[in-house]
């Protein structure tokens, strides 16, 4: 992946080396992993549970402050330099794409932070991976994770990584994009009032839907950079497949329950990036629509 030439955003937070000793609602490191665990052995997404548990002090979605960054801005080491690239190519071709449907882009900011972190949404673990954070607009990046995806996950090695990184980059991006189009938060607001069997379905299509965004921006940001080297594609399509639901759950547990899936199962998140990829259309992604076909 050649990203050399990426603009480099300034909306890079860094709080990496400055952990967290608390808690959301209160929970503690402790209860916090214990929380983990819960989630992971459910298979649904932890940052709900522990939002869910958080507000129970309150009977209000919680609205943590998360700390001042150590650093913001263009930032210096090699792995802030490849995010905060990444991060500014979504924002040129978000708003290029944005402009040309008539509205105005406004990017998320990109929090780095290691081992735990506050947001908005509740407390961050880096078990937990990235995520987006619809209160704060902020994306949430432990960069282990990118350690996992060689040696947990086994989705990608060596440099292809990097095009790897950059779709898990993207991907949460897109859930910024789905907020901003007002998809986020009515699909939000049916979960509340689902079951948890339909709410997990429908966070399923949520997922894959930002999966296709991701492909999306890559496919835009290939026609302007050619930035994509021989190998890139097939490491997104190993790390897309390696955190599959079925595949993570048969790892865990030893078998499948599509029930509990909240991310879509490997096929589906291969099929959903490939399509953004190849059709750079927002129309292409309707994730919802091709559910109930």
């Amino acid at each position: 992946m050649r990203w050399e030439d990426f603009r480099r955003s300034e909306n890079v937070e860094d709080t990496r080396g400055g952990g967290i000793p608390g808690g959301a609602g209160g929970l503690g490191i402790g209860g916090l992993i214990i929380v983990a665990l819960i989630a992971w052995a459910l298979g649904i997404d932890p940052s709900v549970l522990i939002g869910s548990l958080s507000n129970l002090d309150t009977g209000s979605p919680s609205r943590n402050e998360a700390p001042a960054p150590t650093t913001a801005g263009r930032p210096a080491d090699q792995t802030r330099q490849f995010v905060s690239a990444v991060l500014g190519d979504t924002e040129d071709r978000w708003r290029e794409i944005f402009q040309q449907n008539g509205k105005t882009y406004q990017p998320p900011k990109l929090r780095l932070y290691s081992g735990a972190d506050a947001s908005a949404c509740g407390f961050a673990q880096a078990a937990m991976g990235p995520f987006y954070c619809p209160n704060d607009q902020h994306v949430y990046l432990d960069t282990s994770f990118f350690e996992d995806l060689q040696t947990r996950f086994h989705g990608c090695s060596g440099k292809t990584c990097e095009f790897a990184e950059a779709y898990v980059i993207a991907h949460e991006v897109g859930h910024h994009v789905q907020n901003l189009l007002g998809i986020l938060p009515k699909a939000q607001r049916v979960q509340q009032e689902s079951d948890r069997v339909s709410a997990n379905h429908l966070q399923v299509q949520i997922e894959l839907q930002a999966d296709c965004l991701a492909g999306i921006w890559a496919h835009h940001s290939q026609e302007k950079w050619k930035f994509i080297e021989p190998g890139d594609i097939e490491a997104a399509m190993q790390t897309a497949a390696a955190i599959g639901d079925d595949r993570l759950q048969r790892q865990s547990r030893g078998y499948v329950v599509p029930d509990a899936f909240t991310h879509g199962s490997s096929a589906q998140r291969v099929q959903w990036f490939t399509t953004g990829l190849k059709s750079g259309n927002l129309s292409s992604c309707n994730t919802f629509e091709a559910a109930r076909q």
